[in-house]
């Protein structure tokens, strides 16, 4: 009997045949090729000239500035001829506030010792005990001090000659002083490490302009942007001692980390560690620090909102960032303005944004989404911050709100005008704009930004026409880790450089993180992975960035030079003759108050209690500025006097210029800003005048110069 076949082969029972699925086979992979050994030497040879050449230049680069901005110091202040009373005379200001603490730390008996006297302070605020490590951000001063000590302990052991002493012949009058230089005198040290750290940074834009372009090119036009146009972009050889000399080498350090991490095929959990040690270095030398982070992590949430980062990513980078505020609140001994401040808020709106991720995703439309986040990072930023101060109850960073207020509206008060009425915290001035354009780094950033926007454009219009033509459909096998698109770490360094700006637009001041991040932005057009399907000529492409490279030199080499044509000599003989006299005509216990300027340098020359002094960022030194400035209002002489016994003043140090100052703007000499807080006195003589004429019968005049009256508290 012969079997018939329904749609299967002879032999298969059944009226259907079940059909059998052959199994795909696929092709054979091609057998790699033999590779040539010659090539792959040749290949070897040519990584190992482009490592060799990426190391010299680094180091040549950081030598070079360093030295550069060590002799823009030594030029504009001469400060190897002048006595060790004008070396700490020139820092001014904040600078010779915290200068004091280092100088505390190596004249102690021991590094404990000088430790627990900044830690347990009572001169700086008198008559308060402060810790001034935690208020004052002081972890550079006692770094160095501590390698200070150490250092000259194996000097002395070893006989090393690391100072050399001479007399300085002034004329004018005045007798010759002592005068040593060399790493072991205490203002050179402290200063030498300050510009070698700033040297060492400008090759760490080197390596992070060649990092984002892949290529030396890359490199080399961030720091000719940086050199070019060096007066915009720091002020590190006026200001040694200033929290941002020690601070902001850091930040690049940690945003050049933060770009390779979102770069970084694969990030785990010790990237987020090593994320933090970085935040920790940066905040523990600086209270602004907060702002910057805060800003970063609003500009990773960008890059992680239009799905360049992935949701793991993001929370890699969130949990570094959770770990080093957590970690500086610890170090800083609870610092509570850390808990409150918008960068503690913003770190809990972000977590709440990827808490509510999956949810958020069920809304499919992608606008809202966006509106949806957006709304909940803002709310919880301002609402979080708003609690938590409120909880706490602190408001020593109120003052940055009311600048805000008083920027954008109408709101005016004293410490606003105090700020407002300085030129560093008006609005970015137009010279700036008009400056970075001669030297061609506006156009050339702008040409950057519009080359990167229009290459992820370019391919987000490409991906969404070969997904549909081929009906591919993404399945990730980690939902955390999900799809990334390319170029991630240019995106954030465009949204951090676009923060940095309006940062600096609002506060002239900021322009010091705006324009070294413009510069890194530049160094994008030396990227052949961005420049290539425009420019598919390499030498053309590198023909043009030496065009560019000397129209920015045609003017920028100008700037250079305004530069290296400063020289002065700095001398403050008022201010001599002052501190001269204070040590010799009042006890060591004697209580100062005055211009917050001048009480840095009496409390760092002299080591008389102050009340007051320049480190403004506390809500209860505020109040006693306030104070103290009564001399400055049209108050009474008897108000002054109560305002004193209440303080506990013993002598009142009044400058010159303080009080009606010359040239201010209007509304911004003191007695016009005391005319807000007290209207009712509107009108009336200043009493600066008053006492200078007759500080009886409250007030005594001991002393008077050319530049400063002190008058004695009876």
């Amino acid at each position: 009997m012969t079997l018939k076949r329904r749609n299967g082969k002879a032999g298969e029972s059944g009226d259907v045949a079940k059909k059998k699925v052959e199994p795909k086979v696929s092709p054979p992979l091609p057998k790699p090729k033999k590779k040539d050994s010659g090539e792959d030497y040749s290949k070897m040879r040519q990584n190992v000239f482009w490592w060799s050449a990426v190391v010299i230049l680094t180091i040549s680069i950081s030598i070079m500035h360093r030295q550069h901005i060590f002799n823009l110091f030594e030029d504009d202040k001469h400060f190897s001829h002048l006595s060790n009373l004008e070396r700490e005379m020139a820092f001014r200001t904040e600078m010779g506030l915290y200068y004091s603490y280092f100088k505390t730390i190596i004249d102690a008996p021991s590094f404990s010792n000088g430790l627990h006297r900044i830690t347990s302070d009572n001169v700086t605020e008198f008559p308060d005990t402060i810790n001034t490590l935690k208020r004052f951000n002081l972890y550079p001063e006692v770094i160095l001090g501590a390698v200070y000590r150490v250092f000259m302990k194996i000097a002395e052991d070893n006989k090393w000659n690391v100072r050399m002493c001479y007399s300085i012949n002034r004329g004018e009058g005045k007798s010759s002083v002592p005068s040593c230089e060399g790493i072991g005198e205490p203002t050179y040290f402290y200063v030498t490490a300050v510009m070698n750290l700033n040297g060492a940074m400008m090759g760490l834009y080197f390596l992070f302009g060649t990092f984002l372009s892949g290529s030396i090119f890359g490199g080399l036009l961030t720091v000719s942007g940086y050199f070019l146009n060096h007066g915009e972009c720091t002020r590190v050889m006026w200001t040694p001692p200033l929290r941002e000399s020690f601070a902001f080498p850091i930040l690049v350090s940690e945003m050049f980390f933060l770009s390779y991490m979102l770069k970084k095929r694969s990030p785990s959990l010790k990237d987020s560690v090593y994320l933090a040690l970085c935040i920790v270095s940066f905040m523990l030398p600086w209270q602004f620090a907060q702002f910057a982070l805060m800003t970063q992590l609003v500009a990773v949430l960008g890059c992680y909102v239009l799905g360049y980062i992935n949701y793991k990513r993001m929370k890699l980078v969130l949990i570094g960032h959770a770990m080093g505020i957590a970690t500086s609140f610890v170090l800083l001994f609870g610092n509570e303005m850390l808990l409150t401040s918008f960068y503690a808020s913003c770190i809990l709106s972000v977590a709440v944004i990827l808490l509510l991720d999956g949810v958020l995703q069920k809304l499919k439309i992608r606008p809202l989404i966006l509106v949806v986040q957006g709304v909940v990072l803002l709310i919880g930023m301002v609402g979080l911050k708003v609690l938590l101060g409120k909880i706490l109850q602190v408001e020593d960073d109120a003052h940055i709100g009311d600048i805000l207020r008083s920027k954008f509206g109408n709101f005016k008060n004293f410490h606003t005008l105090l700020y407002t009425c300085a030129p560093e915290f008006d609005f970015l001035e137009y010279e700036t704009y008009t400056k970075l354009t001669k030297t061609c780094l506006i156009p050339a950033m702008l040409l950057s930004v519009a080359l990167i926007v229009f290459t992820l454009l370019r391919r987000e219009v490409n991906n969404k026409f070969y997904s549909k033509k081929e009906g591919i459909v993404t399945y990730p096998e980690d939902k955390d880790m999900g799809d990334e698109k390319e170029h991630a770490e240019l995106l954030y360094n465009i949204f951090q450089m676009c923060a940095f700006i309006a940062m600096a637009v609002v506060i002239m001041r900021l322009k010091l993180f705006a324009t070294p991040q413009l510069c890194l932005v530049v160094s994008i057009l030396a990227s052949r992975k961005v420049i290539e399907p425009m420019i598919k000529d390499i030498a053309f492409h590198r023909a043009l960035l030496v065009l560019l490279f000397s129209m920015m030199c045609f003017y920028g080499y100008g700037n250079l030079q305004q530069q290296w044509s400063i020289k002065g000599e700095y001398s403050n003989y008022p201010m001599e003759d002052l501190i001269d006299w204070i040590h010799e005509s009042t006890p060591e216990n004697a209580v100062f108050g005055g211009p917050m300027p001048t009480m840095a340098n009496i409390k760092l020359s002299t080591l008389r209690p102050i009340i007051n002094h320049p480190h403004y960022e506390d809500s209860g030194i505020r109040e006693r500025t306030k104070k103290i400035y009564t001399m400055t209002s049209r108050k009474t002489k008897k108000e002054l006097y109560d305002v004193c016994k209440e303080l506990r003043v013993e002598y009142i140090v009044y400058e010159g210029g303080w009080c009606l100052r010359s040239g201010a703007k209007k509304g911004c000499t003191m007695p016009e800003i005391w005319d807000v807080e007290d209207p009712e006195n509107a009108g009336k003589r200043p009493l600066c005048t008053v006492m200078v004429e007759d500080p009886s019968p409250y007030f005594k005049q001991v002393y008077k110069n050319v530049k400063f009256d002190v008058f004695k508290v009876l």
